[in-house]
């Protein structure tokens, strides 16, 4: 009897851990049938942090720039570069320290960057005048202006295009133009050509040792006005002017005016011939002297 039992109760043991068997198959079997569905089929459930990885991208920003240069008279060319010049009323060269653009009277001056006004008034040969402190502590100058714009004045913070003023002839100019320029932080001039219409991303990108070059060469300056101030100084040079009459006569009537002349002097000198002749002929007297003769 006990071995019927143990022999009873063996088997259900083995018949409980068939089946305990067979269900970790058959989990097993499900679990891996599932890896097995296609994507297509499979539903989407990727986790937050997935999601965050293909969310789209915001655009780029745009390259940031330290400092962009526009034309303070767009349009319009330089007539007189930056560099060793000599004027009319100049006795050597002296360093033209920025350029002049060519511009009639009242043809608008605009900022060529952002910036502050630093100074805006009258001065000596710049005439009316403009000052803007930009980035990198560089400074743009607008000379000889025939007017300076409204509430343009020390302090008033202007962008890039923002007029400034109008082009004119004030202070010691000769004729209609703008005089610009550009100084580094040190109030050296530098060369506008190698600014104008470029951008420069940092402070190193600027030519400022470069800028500051210019050729040992004197150009000479053709102008079209003579500033009063100036004259002064011409004629000091040259000496007082020299004055030319119209003429009165013609060349035909100078040159019998001439010819007559020339046989004036020519019968005078034959008179005065003759009378030494009829001197040479008198007798000498006792005293050295020659002796009249009378003819009866």
């Amino acid at each position: 009897m006990a071995d019927g039992e143990m022999s009873a109760r063996a088997k259900r043991r083995v018949a409980e851990a068939g089946i305990v068997v067979v269900a970790g198959l058959s989990a097993f079997a499900v679990a891996h049938a599932s890896l097995l569905v296609p994507d297509k089929a499979r539903p989407i459930s990727a986790p937050a942090a997935a999601v965050a990885k293909v969310a789209p991208a915001t655009a780029p920003a745009e390259d940031e720039v330290l400092i962009a240069f526009e034309e303070p008279v767009p349009g319009r060319a330089i007539v007189s570069p930056f560099g060793l010049r000599q004027l009319p009323w100049e006795g050597n060269g002296r360093l033209h320290e920025g350029v002049d653009i060519s511009a009639d009277s009242g043809v608008p001056v605009i900022a060529v960057a952002d910036g502050i006004v630093t100074e805006a008034g009258t001065n000596g040969g710049y005439g009316r005048y403009v000052a803007v402190k930009h980035a990198a502590g560089l400074t743009t100058y607008y000379a000889h202006l025939g007017a300076i714009g409204a509430g343009v004045k020390p302090g008033l913070a202007v962008k890039a295009g923002q007029p400034l003023g109008k082009v004119g002839s004030t202070g010691a100019s000769t004729g209609p133009h703008l005089h610009f320029e550009i100084r580094d932080p040190k109030d050296k001039p530098l060369d506008p050509a190698m600014f104008l219409g470029k951008a420069f991303a940092e402070a190193g990108d600027l030519p400022l040792d470069k800028a500051k070059r210019y050729s040992g060469r004197v150009r000479m300056a053709y102008v079209s006005f003579i500033p009063e101030s100036k004259r002064a100084l011409m004629d000091a040079r040259n000496g007082p002017p020299v004055l030319v009459f119209k003429r009165a006569t013609t060349d035909a009537q100078d040159e019998a005016a001439a010819t007559r002349n020339l046989e004036g002097s020519l019968a005078r000198e034959a008179q005065r011939q003759e009378k030494m002749e009829g001197l040479r002929g008198l007798s000498i007297g006792p005293d050295g002297r020659p002796r009249a003769q009378l003819s009866m």
